[in-house]
């Protein structure tokens, strides 16, 4: 069994870390809470303290307990390269919440750290086990829609009031949803060649923060993914478009589990992220007799603690890691020239 550390006690910890751990008892135990403010939830305090969990407010109890397998780093994300820098500094095992950091030079830093003391580091991402993401990557590996072609994804809220009005570009909205996004791409495709970046303030045009963003990701043999996220969209578009030689997938709506979590309804609760028939994804496809076939493709349902699966796996199999460095730098890469000039602009990754 694995000791954790939470570095941090907030929304994310307790809606999309905690719950899927509590899931692993034969493989996970929380050790110790580290945050400022230990008193906000006094119930979900009261719980793990219950079960044997620590709380404090120095980072240094973290630092000092041996006991210690992985510390998670939940804090708010300007934050996350000091914090990850403290921790491998002094040996520990780290997850580090979503966007890792700003800047290449800064991953760089951090991933060697962790090589020269030992020591894990990954980004938490966990839409690699959203659920419509795993449909998608089936659909690719089966072939239907042949040679792709053309991929859409899209992220689209309606928060109107919710602008940004100065920050980081870690507060940006391409940080944060893209964050998500490109990992996403580059775990299905790797490195593109070319990337065009259209990064927009659209709901404060006073602001200097980003809040919407549509970036084309160009890889070899005609592919192009787009992906794409506003925060005044009323009617969202499907969530995946996928277009290939032989056919095309739809699939509208997000993870069930997104839903889920913001009602209260956790894991382990009956019928919890489980994607409703009118929601399934549909492809449409010529076969070898050149039949039009119109197929319902059923949700292949999600766990974002699949991560925490992966992690053990690592510390405790050896097995490679979830999200590879050469993954992570190629995301942070892909973000940071996105917001290093005006939009529009194109960047060539090619090299």
């Amino acid at each position: 069994m694995l000791n954790i550390a939470y570095v941090g006690f907030g929304k994310s910890t307790n809606r999309y870390h905690i719950p899927y751990v509590q899931q692993r008892p034969d493989k996970f135990h929380i050790r110790r809470v580290v945050a400022p403010h230990i008193n906000k939830r006094p119930d979900d305090r009261a719980k793990l303290e219950a079960n044997g969990t620590i709380f404090s407010t120095d980072i240094q109890d973290i630092i000092a307990d041996d006991k210690l397998d992985l510390v998670v780093v939940v804090t708010p994300a300007p934050t996350h390269f000091a914090v990850a820098k403290e921790l491998l500094s002094a040996g520990k095992n780290v997850l580090t919440d979503k966007p890792v950091v700003a800047t290449v030079k800064e991953v760089k830093e951090l991933i060697d750290l962790a090589t020269q003391n030992n020591a894990f580091f990954m980004p938490f991402q966990n839409r690699r086990f959203d659920s419509d993401f795993l449909t998608l990557q089936h659909v690719l590996k089966t072939g239907y829609v042949g040679r792709p072609i053309e991929l859409e994804l899209h992220m689209d809220h309606y928060r109107p009031n919710d602008a940004k009005q100065s920050g980081g570009v870690m507060d940006t909205t391409w940080f944060d949803h893209g964050a998500h996004l490109v990992d996403q791409m580059v775990s299905l495709f790797g490195k593109p060649q070319h990337v065009a970046y259209d990064l927009r303030v659209v709901r404060d045009l006073t602001a200097t923060l980003s809040d919407q963003f549509e970036v084309n990701l160009f890889y070899k043999d005609a592919f192009k993914a787009t992906i794409q996220s506003s925060e005044i969209t009323t009617v969202h578009y499907p969530k995946w478009i996928l277009h290939g030689t032989k056919g095309s997938y739809i699939k509208y709506n997000i993870d069930q589990q997104e839903y889920d979590l913001k009602t209260g309804i956790m894991p382990g609760d009956t019928g919890f992220g489980i994607d409703a028939p009118q929601d399934y994804g549909k492809v449409t496809y010529y076969n070898q007799n050149n039949d039009r076939i119109e197929k319902v493709i059923p949700t292949i349902t999600g766990d974002y603690g699949r991560v925490y699966d992966a992690v053990y796996e690592t510390l405790v199999n050896q097995q490679e890691k979830l999200v590879s460095n050469e993954q992570l730098l190629t995301t942070i890469s892909i973000l940071e020239a996105g917001a290093a000039a005006p939009s529009p602009h194109i960047v060539n990754f090619d090299n």
